[in-house]
């Protein structure tokens, strides 16, 4: 076995999720032998054209995790995982954090063609296309950033990409939209968590009436600029937000959620050239960590 490829146990958890496989016009490479190869690479980093023999055509591979990110496979696969999980009682709803982080962008992401992409034998463009590629500049160089909700297993619940210049604050309420489990035996999908939690750069107005009106109860800490502005105002400027200590000591299992994620080498720095299939790396990352025990 090579460094990310699935035990026994993660593969019979994966496979009833995955596409059909076979079509016509030659032969169909296994599934289990590609997705072996794709986590290798998210893995290890490698260039597409040094993967290993074991898993066959490197083009074979590359073709495949770029169709699965152009059509949303990845996503699917990833609410099914998490339907399961959320089944088994393995899901831990009673705290989800919501983070960011940055990206190194590898000097190869960068000069895509400005033509817009397309999915293969389809007319539609790919899900999570963005006509910048999502590609941020600052002093460092070319950023990318992965917003993100984990929950208390250090466990990714959504994910979303933007530039590596956009701020946070205006990222939680899409970020915590994408929460979506399925629920198997029947009924809606579970989309809120019993508590959210996010540092003080998630500290708006905007953000509060949010969790206000979907009825979430949250510990955001205030800043002292937005603090001392409400107590100018006076009256005006509305009740002091409350604030929970025990439960902001929980910010840590977010930021454990990150540095899982980061671990793959491909997921820590964009090697990928077009955002779409960047997001497809990021999320089959994600399903990996669901898959472990």
């Amino acid at each position: 076995m090579g460094r990310g490829d699935l035990t026994n146990r993660e593969w019979l958890l994966l496979e009833p999720h995955l596409p059909p496989a076979g079509g016509r016009g030659g032969r169909w490479n296994d599934h289990r032998t590609v997705v072996n190869g794709i986590l290798f690479r998210i893995r290890t980093g490698v260039p597409w054209q040094d993967l290993p023999e074991p898993y066959g055509s490197w083009k074979t591979v590359y073709e495949r995790h770029r169709r699965w990110s152009a059509g949303g496979t990845w996503e699917r696969i990833l609410q099914s995982v998490q339907a399961d999980a959320d089944l088994a009682g393995r899901i831990d709803w009673s705290m989800v954090g919501v983070d960011s982080t940055s990206c190194r962008t590898h000097q190869h992401a960068a000069g895509a063609r400005k033509t817009r992409p397309r999915v293969p034998k389809k007319r539609t463009t790919p899900r999570h296309h963005r006509r910048d590629e999502g590609l941020g500049r600052s002093r460092g160089g070319l950023t990318r950033k992965i917003h993100l909700a984990g929950e208390g297993g250090c466990r990714p619940m959504a994910l979303l990409l933007t530039p590596g210049q956009w701020g946070d604050a205006p990222q939680l309420v899409e970020v915590l939209d994408r929460i979506r489990v399925p629920r198997p035996l029947g009924g809606r999908p579970r989309t809120r968590p019993d508590h959210v939690s996010g540092d003080k750069a998630y500290s708006s107005r905007r953000n509060r009436r949010y969790t206000r009106r979907r009825h979430l109860r949250h510990t955001i800490p205030e800043p002292k600029d937005q603090r001392a502005n409400r107590h100018r105002r006076g009256s005006a400027g509305g009740r002091p937000t409350g604030f929970d200590r025990d439960h902001y000591r929980r910010r840590n299992e977010v930021e454990r959620t990150i540095n899982r994620l980061k671990n793959s080498r491909a997921v820590a720095t964009r090697y990928d050239k077009r955002a779409y299939v960047f997001h497809g790396t990021v999320t089959a990352a994600a399903i990996r960590l669901w898959l472990r025990q």
